[in-house]
């Protein structure tokens, strides 16, 4: 009789395979199955070419995904194969399970955008591209660069069926020979494009094949600055004039550049300084030769030296086309114009686009920061660190040169990268740890919250240090 009624049911409904009905598990309790109110995307989803529905996580329970417009929907996808655990349970579930933020966010992340990073955009910058870390970062914004760069040449946002093609088999024109342009002496992260950027450490590069993209030099200034002015101000033009040349020459080769990537400071390659001046007119030459300008605030963001970005110290009306993060401001990405926003889904993407957990952590730190008023904090301690570094500079000139810095981004240099090391061991060996950067700098990079008297501290250490220092 149960073999007759089997078969009529599938009769009934032709070649459907019928399953036994699993039993629910303990994170499936009180619900029946999938619930839909609305297609999908529904009117609240509608958002962007990739994002495909906004998430209501509160509600989602085990097995099942509900968007904003109260639809339930069995998960045989989460997240692009990344939920370990189902969703609703005890813990966070922002902080369990990490979304896939370019096409099923949170529906509160656009919110808690607008209250963290956007509510310390830099001027100008009003889209923010939320990433994993500082090199993905870099990566992204150099994508983003290039097909700004590539939609002005063509003059439309639409490809052609060639270029469609040939980018598919690594060929022109759908894969263009368009370079970024970076700086001798400069660190923008590890992965494989970055590395073509990156022009710090041998160790870094060493046998990994990278492209034919333009370097140029970075100001190697002299200090005290004061005392070298005429001599610095040569040599900052000597390396604007170099990056013009650059633009030209690689553009006779058909290698456009499509974007110039600097830091303001830069850190890994040993705390190199350049004059507001050079900035400012280093901007001026990526406006006139139609080259996106990439500010690399990985290190620098986050109000170590003294503002909530270092780019603020060039005094400049229009800074940045792309202003990347990291570090301090917790995740990664990119702040960026509206010009520069790709038209299309999927241009800018991968599976995480960032962690939405860093993000809710990410606004306890502002709120601290506003409340404590942090960033003047670091001045007035910043300023008793540098003069008591040029103080020390003065009683020991056979250890210590060319100190400098912005707040508490600080730095000197020792004679050789040896006697920096023993300093940076033995001063660790005292109860002080610090950092070492390009061939024979120390770095200062303490946190927001270093006050006076921890500068005053460290100041006295390191003077016994020196005191006794062969």
């Amino acid at each position: 009789l149960l073999s007759l009624l089997f078969l009529k049911e599938l009769l009934l409904i032709g070649c459907r395979y019928v399953s036994q009905p699993a039993n629910k598990t303990d994170v499936d309790v009180g619900i029946e199955g999938p619930s839909m109110k609305t297609e999908v995307p529904g009117p609240r989803s509608r958002n962007t070419e990739a994002v495909q529905f906004f998430c209501n996580y509160e509600e989602s329970q085990g097995n099942y995904l509900v968007d904003v417009d109260g639809n339930r929907m069995l998960d045989l996808y989460t997240q692009i194969a990344s939920i370990p655990i189902g969703k609703g349970r005890r813990l966070n579930s922002t902080f369990v399970n990490r979304p896939a933020l370019g096409c099923l966010p949170p529906e509160s992340f656009p919110q808690n955008l607008n209250e963290t990073l956007l509510s310390v955009a830099p001027k100008g910058l009003r889209q923010v591209q939320t990433m994993a870390c500082g090199s993905c970062a870099n990566e992204n914004a150099f994508k983003a660069a290039c097909i700004w760069y590539r939609n002005k040449e063509r003059g439309t946002t639409e490809p052609t069926k060639e270029e469609l093609e040939s980018c598919m088999i690594n060929q022109n024109p759908g894969s263009p020979d368009l370079t970024i342009l970076s700086f001798m002496g400069g660190f923008h992260g590890r992965t494989f494009g970055c590395l073509a950027t990156t022009h710090s450490k041998a160790i870094h590069k060493l046998d990994i094949p990278t492209f034919d993209w333009p370097m140029a030099p970075f100001p190697k200034l002299k200090y005290p600055l004061d005392e070298f002015e005429k001599e610095n101000t040569q040599e900052e033009n000597r390396c604007l004039e170099e990056v013009e040349d650059l633009i030209v020459k690689y553009r006779k080769r058909g290698k456009n550049v499509a974007a110039i990537i600097v830091e303001p400071i830069q850190s890994e390659g040993g705390d190199n300084h350049a004059s507001n001046e050079f900035f400012r007119k280093l901007r001026d030459i990526s406006k006139k030769h139609g080259t996106a300008f990439v500010c690399d605030e990985v290190q620098t963001g986050g109000g170590g030296t003294g503002k909530f970005w270092a780019h603020e110290h060039w005094g400049l009306d229009d800074p940045a086309d792309i202003v990347t993060f990291s570090k301090k401001l917790l995740s990664g990405g990119y702040f960026y114009k509206d010009v520069l926003r790709p038209i299309g889904g999927y241009r800018i993407f991968n599976t995480w686009l960032g962690d939405p957990s860093k993000n809710l952590l990410l606004s306890e730190v502002l709120k601290v920061i506003r409340a404590e008023n942090l960033i003047d904090n670091v001045n007035r301690s910043g300023k008793i660190l540098l003069n008591g570094l040029l103080d020390l500079q003065a009683r020991y000139p056979h250890v210590l040169s060319k100190t400098r810095g912005k707040g508490t981004f600080c730095s000197v240099d020792a004679p050789d990268e040896a006697s920096r090391n023993k300093l940076v061991l033995k001063m660790r060996n005292k109860g002080v740890v610090l950092g070492g950067c390009g061939d024979k700098s120390i770095r200062f990079r303490p946190a927001l919250v270093f006050q006076e008297h921890h500068a005053h501290l460290f100041l006295n250490l390191f003077n016994d240090i020196l005191a006794d220092f062969k």
